[in-house]
């Protein structure tokens, strides 16, 4: 079976979830930084926020606020010290799990995706709940906004990219780029990427937009 041989009826027949902002409420993570770089945690949001409106590197805070920072090797050491991940299952959105649960009742395959570290892949795995893909951008050896990032997911689902939606609440990262790649995007409005890239109304580029991941299924099957 090849990523051609499904999919060209117009019907969607997957749906994969972004997972920051989307899945996760990536509060708890981000306060960590803060804690971690010494300063308060209104600080860390107020120049996140800075760099999202300038379209910025999101990382870059952190480098506002320690300058010459070595990111990489910070993280490590932050991880070890506080014992914590960059996602944890006590972060998901109290709707994620019934809206994966809800799409597979529907009869669409579900997956998650998105630019997390390998750790986020044993997290989402370990949720307990069947799911036909989980991936990030480090195991898959590329980033959101890479068309390559959307054209993996239709193979490794072997659909093609018109038969899946991609759920994501950044404009640049989620909606945009899997629109150009032949996806369906829809755009969930929570989180500072959502509300800040989409200040002046919904992207044009989304099927669709949400307040929240319980609204997938009516969505979905609303999109031709």
């Amino acid at each position: 079976m090849t990523s051609t041989s499904i999919g060209r009826d117009g019907r969607i027949r997957a749906v994969v979830l972004d997972v920051g902002e989307t899945l996760v409420d990536e509060t708890r993570p981000w306060g960590e930084w803060a804690d971690w770089l010494g300063v308060p945690w209104l600080t860390m949001f107020a120049v996140l926020g800075g760099m999202i409106e300038r379209g910025e590197e999101h990382r870059r805070a952190a480098e506002l606020l320690r300058p010459g920072v070595d990111l990489a090797a910070e993280d490590t050491r932050r991880r070890t010290t506080m014992g914590t991940s960059w996602m944890q299952a006590g972060d998901l959105y109290a709707d994620a799990i019934p809206a994966l649960r809800a799409l597979r009742a529907a009869g669409y395959r579900v997956g998650v995706a998105g630019n997390q570290p390998l750790e986020t892949e044993r997290v989402i795995t370990g949720l307990g709940i069947p799911l036909d893909l989980v991936a990030s951008s480090a195991g898959l050896g590329v980033a959101k906004p890479d068309p390559a990032f959307f054209a993996r997911i239709a193979e490794a689902l072997e659909l093609e990219p018109s038969a899946i939606a991609y759920v994501g609440d950044r404009v640049d990262n989620d909606v945009r780029p899997a629109a150009a790649a032949g996806m369906r995007a829809i755009f969930i409005r929570r989180g500072p990427w959502a509300f800040i890239q989409a200040s002046h109304g919904p992207p044009s580029e989304a099927a669709a937009t949400i307040d929240s991941l319980l609204e997938l299924p009516e969505v979905v099957a609303g999109i031709t």
